[in-house]
Parts: C-alpha cells; sequence; structure tokens
C-alpha cells in the first residue's frame, strides 16, 4: 500500500526538513522560508516588502473575499500594511459559468477595496480534474524596517494575547458545509449566524494586528489557521525557540462553535481559525493594547506567558498542567472523511 500523506499542512518536522534541503535565499531576504513564518520579507532599501501567497481550496460562495483576507492576514502579522494583490483563479471545466467567474472577480475587487489593496494582476484559466474553484492570492505589502515584527521574537517573560476567541473561521465553514444536516437540529438564524462569522466577528485581523503595533513595540504575532490554536502557538514556539504556558481558561470558544464542535467531535483547540491573532509583546505593554483593542470593538486577553524552552508547551487547566496538544492535521478535515 503507497504510504499517502493526509489532507492539510505537511507535518512541522517534515517541512522543516523540505526547506532545508531546497530553499534558497541571498543577501536581500531577511525572512525566508522557515517553519512558523508565514511570509517573507525582502530588503528594498529604505523599507521591506512583505510577500504572502496562500490558496482557497474548500467549497466556499465567497472564496474571492476570502482569498483576500486570508493573505492580508499574514502580510499584517508582520507589521507591515497589505497594498497590492495577485490572483490565479483555477476553474472547472464543465461547471464554470460567466456568473461563477464575475461573482469571484467581484468579490476580489470588493475586498480589496475595503482593505485600500489595489487588485492588479494574476491569471484565469478553465482546467480539467477540478471539482470546485480554487483561487490562489499573493499579497504584498511593505514595511519599515524598524517596525518589522516576526514570529521568531517572541522573548521569555513575554505576555501572549488572543484576540476575538477561536475557531471563528472553522464555524463558518461547517455552517457552509453542512447546511441541510443542520437545519434538521438548528434555527436558520442560528446557522446564518454561525455563516456570518465570516464577517462578524470576522476572519480579518489587518484591523488588530495594526492597533497594536500603532500602541506598542510588539515582538511577535501569528495568525493561527491550519491546526488552529494549538498548531499556531507551536509553530510561534518553534520559530522563536520558546515555552509557552497557556490557561485554557482564558480561551474564549463562542457558544457557536462550541455547539458545532461538540455536534461534530472536534476539538476547537486544533480546528481551522482565522480570525484570531496572537500577540506577544512585553507585559508592561498588555493592559494598553488590551483596552485600545476593545475600544475598536475587538476581544482581546492574555492567555498566557512565554517560558523558557525547557518548561516546553503546556496547557493549564484546573490548576493542572499538561503538554498543548499536537495536530498532525487540522480537525476540520474529518468532516470530509
Amino acid at each position: 500500500m503507497p504510504n499517502f500523506l493526509p489532507v492539510g499542512k505537511l507535518e512541522m518536522n517534515y517541512l522543516r526538513q523540505l526547506l532545508a534541503r531546497y530553499a534558497q535565499v541571498n543577501e536581500r531576504v531577511v525572512v525566508g522560508a522557515e517553519v512558523g513564518e508565514d511570509a517573507t520579507v525582502i530588503d528594498f532599501g529604505d523599507r521591506y516588502l512583505v510577500a504572502k501567497t496562500d490558496p482557497i481550496t474548500f467549497a466556499t460562495e465567497e472564496i474571492g473575499w476570502y482569498a483576500v483576507n486570508i493573505n492580508a492576514n499574514d502580510v499584517a502579522t508582520t507589521g507591515a500594511i497589505p497594498r497590492w494583490f495577485l490572483a490565479t483563479i483555477l476553474l472547472p471545466a464543465g461547471s464554470t459559468d460567466r456568473a461563477l467567474v464575475e461573482g469571484i472577480f467581484s468579490q476580489l475587487s470588493n475586498a480589496c477595496r475595503q482593505l485600500g489593496v489595489s487588485f492588479c494582476g494574476g491569471h484565469t484559466e478553465i482546467t480539467y480534474g477540478l471539482d470546485r474553484p480554487i483561487v490562489v492570492g499573493q499579497m504584498l505589502g511593505e514595511v519599515e524596517p524598524d517596525r518589522l515584527v516576526t514570529t521568531a521574537g517572541a522573548q521569555v517573560g513575554d505576555d501572549v494575547i488572543l484576540t476575538k476567541g477561536i475557531a471563528v473561521e472553522a464555524t463558518a465553514i461547517i455552517a457552509q458545509e453542512k447546511a441541510e444536516e443542520l437545519a434538521g437540529k438548528y434555527s436558520a438564524d442560528f446557522i446564518d449566524r454561525c455563516r456570518g462569522f465570516l464577517h462578524q466577528p470576522g476572519i480579518s485581523v489587518v484591523r488588530e494586528a495594526q492597533i497594536a503595533t500603532a500602541q506598542a513595540r510588539v515582538h511577535a504575532m501569528h495568525d493561527p489557521t491550519e491546526g488552529g490554536l494549538a498548531m499556531g502557538l507551536w509553530e510561534l514556539a518553534q520559530a522563536a525557540d520558546v515555552g509557552l504556558l497557556v490557561h485554557e481558561e482564558r480561551i474564549e470558544v463562542l457558544p457557536e462553535t462550541s455547539r458545532l464542535c461538540a455536534d461534530y467531535g472536534l476539538d476547537p483547540l486544533g480546528i481551522i481559525a482565522s480570525g484570531s491573532l496572537i500577540i506577544v509583546l512585553s507585559p508592561e505593554d498588555t493592559t494598553r493594547v488590551v483596552e485600545k483593542l476593545a475600544e475598536a470593538g475587538i476581544a482581546a486577553v492574555a492567555i498566557g506567558e512565554v517560558v523558557a524552552k525547557e518548561e516546553g508547551l503546556k496547557l493549564m487547566a484546573g490548576g493542572v498542567a499538561r503538554d498543548l496538544p499536537y495536530f498532525e492535521r487540522d480537525e476540520i478535515a474529518r468532516l470530509f472523511e
């Protein structure tokens, strides 16, 4: 039997081996291909260019809007301002009409306009072997060299702040993909509210990243995506070569998220989580940043501390510490088995 790899991101250690073997950089690459770093940074003299690419591969009615915001998130977590967007749009043969194409282009355009980003290029084709559209986005941004933030910047003694709560994106996906099943159990208002999580509380973290960096010298930022909050924390710790102590009771799981995850036996800690932002900074800055986020209508709370690497990654609950869960694949994948 072939040893096929599972759906989702490549396992972290395997990816690290691949990058060590094949990634190439020159003297202008400030941040290259590294586990935990979601964007590359290139030196352009008086400022850095930040580049990010990410695909949207699951079926969604708002695939264009998704593609822009997911890529903008990773640029914003470096402290950069998203500026320019390109998209490769792959459309399924035999089921693509003009309405589908124009719908995706409209979503891309509207999302870019909302963020003040130029939609300035890409590629579009109808291709065989697909049963749904795929959009691969590329976002470019820029940041002043002394304002750059990396995932690797976390320091022992720092606080770890989480915005919004976890699994915002997963809640919307479950409501979209399992709408018929859920209709027999929940009201239409509940399902619509869950699908609306894309916009409220929303999967964009650009605004909170900009508020945080305007208020304090942020040491690290990371937006947990595949693998949820748990893997986002693992990636941050790996990048910075530190340990973490996280207090589970401080992690907000919104009621809608909790109910849907319970229905399908999914762990909220390990499910796709765009919409949350991990902010790492000095404890003396925590209160000010949390208050400024609250003024903007963005919930945020300090969920833990950065500790020495030797202390490991621990999740504290009820006064008892256990190892932070590690998810080799995102919990959302189990919905599609």
